[in-house]
């Protein structure tokens, strides 16, 4: 792989996304009090800024291809888990005295303790990982079967199959193991949906300049006709 000198720039800002959006998924369930079709539309925080992850992952398969994109996902896969594991081991550190009085655990575990727990981490990461290779792969082959046209067509496209896979299966296992309660299933997956679809299609214009500027500076414009799709080859 030829170094470019800006795929570090992108794939710092996809794992900063990813974690951000990770944190704040546990922290808050935001509603804004608007309905459709009866179902309110309340979600997790972290919607309102992983969409983007997406919109980077979108941006990692057009210009720089399906292989690399996947290193970027393994990536963020790892610094995910990291971060779990080390808001895992704080948590079950003793407290200071000091802090105890005005913060304590039982704040701590209300805030980041869903990070660190193991509901959320399954199912945030099986969730991401299906997700995100479900855009990539989906992207990639769109790219090769229509020549390169109709950017928006497979940034579209994509973002449709993987966050309805995303999503679906991250309310789901965070409903089973006791994170969300089952009543609000529906509502949060129909509000975090549409929320993630919408970005995607609002940030379109921005995906386009983003994506032209990278090709010209990078002097790449990666078709996967004979790439290798397996998520688990890390190597290209």
């Amino acid at each position: 792989m030829r170094s470019h000198r800006y795929f570090d720039l992108v794939m710092a800002a996809f794992v900063a996304v990813l974690l951000i959006s990770n944190i704040a998924s546990s922290a808050k369930i935001v509603d804004w009090g608007v309905s459709i079709f009866g179902l309110r539309l309340s979600f997790d925080s972290g919607t309102l800024l992983f969409p983007l992850s997406y919109i980077f992952g979108d941006i990692l398969t057009e210009v720089y291809g399906y292989a690399r994109a996947r290193r970027v996902i393994w990536a963020g896969f790892a610094a995910s888990a990291l971060m779990s594991l080390c808001l895992y081991a704080i948590l079950r550190m003793p407290g200071e005295s000091e802090w105890m009085g005005y913060a304590g655990d039982e704040k701590f575990q209300a805030i980041l303790g869903g990070v660190s727990s193991g509901g959320i981490i399954t199912a945030s990461l099986l969730a991401y990982f299906f997700g995100e290779f479900s855009n990539s792969y989906v992207l990639a082959k769109v790219k090769v079967w229509m020549q390169g046209k109709f950017l928006w067509m497979r940034t579209i496209g994509s973002t449709i199959v993987g966050e309805a896979v995303d999503t679906a299966l991250f309310i789901a296992l965070a409903s089973f193991f006791g994170v969300f309660p089952w009543t609000l299933f529906w509502n949060l997956v129909v509000a975090n949906y549409i929320f993630k679809v919408a970005i995607e299609v609002i940030f379109t214009p921005l995906t386009y300049r983003i994506v032209a500027f990278l090709k010209h500076a990078e002097q790449e414009d990666y078709y996967d006709r004979d790439t290798d799709f397996n998520p688990f080859r890390v190597a290209r």
